[in-house]
């Protein structure tokens, strides 16, 4: 069986670098770490990883809990995860939250008695207890939303409300309604005030009739939507605040015999697959959810590798959506 002074002879570097370069430090350059990966790879040798867990009194492995799997969006996060940890030699548990704060808290619960190296958490609200993850050590990073006291990757996404809400005024349409999710979810509560932003500074209709509320899924998408096409004066435009949303948005104004673009202009948050499928294409607010799933994983592994300290205040990485505009917000 090989042994790490194997692969570091194999590779031509020192045993300490082959162990920095498996744990995946960044300190050591990119360049060394695939010869030693190459080499470890060739040699068949894997990590000891059960010595180095009763070393560091923790298991190598990270939890990530998300808020919804079958959303796309997350799904992309955990993929970025996934590909950090593994190249770092972690594996990483998938916890569903559902937007749900007592699962959100079993799961952390879980966490903490599985010894986790570290946790990647989209939380369900501000007031996540990361009390007992702190008394232990564990390190903890935000993604997509943020939360006190830990390091945190974002998206900008209340100014790409604002821009997408812009593009739909800049287009001609003047009764711009807003779907959004629940109160109290941060990126629910960013995407209206970037909206509300966006209408107070025009001279279009500023209704708040035309503002709803609703989970983040088919169904309230769906039923929000035909709701607001019920009232005496329909909106003429929407900003949809997620793709799944998206999905009974677009069936709701089917039903109606409403056309995107020509009747209603759409924008909604994240590229999907099918987003380019429909006629006419949905014009999106593309989120980099690849990205935010793979800093965060770094981010959280340098945690680790420093003891799981973190600083003051903690990090916080701010990533940029962009508006990819196609047919669903254009009048013929």
């Amino acid at each position: 069986m090989a042994t790490i002074s194997d692969v570091a002879a194999s590779a031509g570097v020192s045993a300490a670098t082959v162990s920095r370069a498996l744990n995946g430090k960044s300190t050591v350059a990119p360049e060394l770490v695939a010869r030693v990966r190459k080499a470890a790879d060739e040699l068949g040798y894997h990590p000891n990883s059960l010595a180095r867990s009763l070393r560091r009194q923790e298991t190598a492995v990270l939890a990530l809990i998300i808020a919804d799997v079958e959303n796309p969006f997350f799904t992309a996060i955990a993929r970025g995860v996934e590909d950090v940890a593994q190249t770092a030699g972690y594996s990483v548990v998938l916890c569903n939250s559902d937007e749900n704060s007592d699962k959100e808290r079993r799961y952390l619960d879980v966490a903490i008695q599985e010894q986790v190296a570290g946790v990647l958490l989209s939380p369900s609200g501000a007031t996540t207890d990361l009390e007992l993850l702190r008394r232990r050590g564990t390190p903890v990073v935000a993604v997509d939303r943020p939360l006190d006291d830990v390091d945190q990757v974002l998206v900008d996404t209340r100014q790409a409300a604002e821009e997408a809400t812009c593009h739909l005024i800049a287009g001609g349409y003047r009764r711009i309604g807003c779907i959004t999710g629940p109160a109290g979810i941060w990126t629910a509560d960013a995407r209206l005030s970037g909206y509300l932003r966006a209408v107070r500074a025009s001279e279009i209709v500023d209704d708040n009739d035309l503002v709803r509320r609703t989970e983040y899924r088919a169904e309230g998408g769906r039923a929000a939507a035909m709701e607001l096409m019920r009232l005496p004066e329909p909106p003429d435009a929407l900003l949809v605040a997620n793709s799944a949303q998206a999905i009974g948005v677009l069936e709701a104004l089917a039903g109606h015999g409403a056309r995107p673009g020509a009747d209603v202009g759409v924008v909604a948050f994240d590229d999907v697959p099918w987003a380019t499928l429909i006629d006419p294409p949905l014009t999106v607010v593309a989120q980099p959810a690849y990205e935010l799933g793979a800093v965060a994983a770094r981010m959280l592994l340098d945690r680790i590798a420093s003891g799981g300290r973190t600083p003051h205040p903690p990090e916080v990485r701010t990533l940029e959506a962009r508006l990819i505009e196609r047919g669903s917000s254009r009048r013929p």
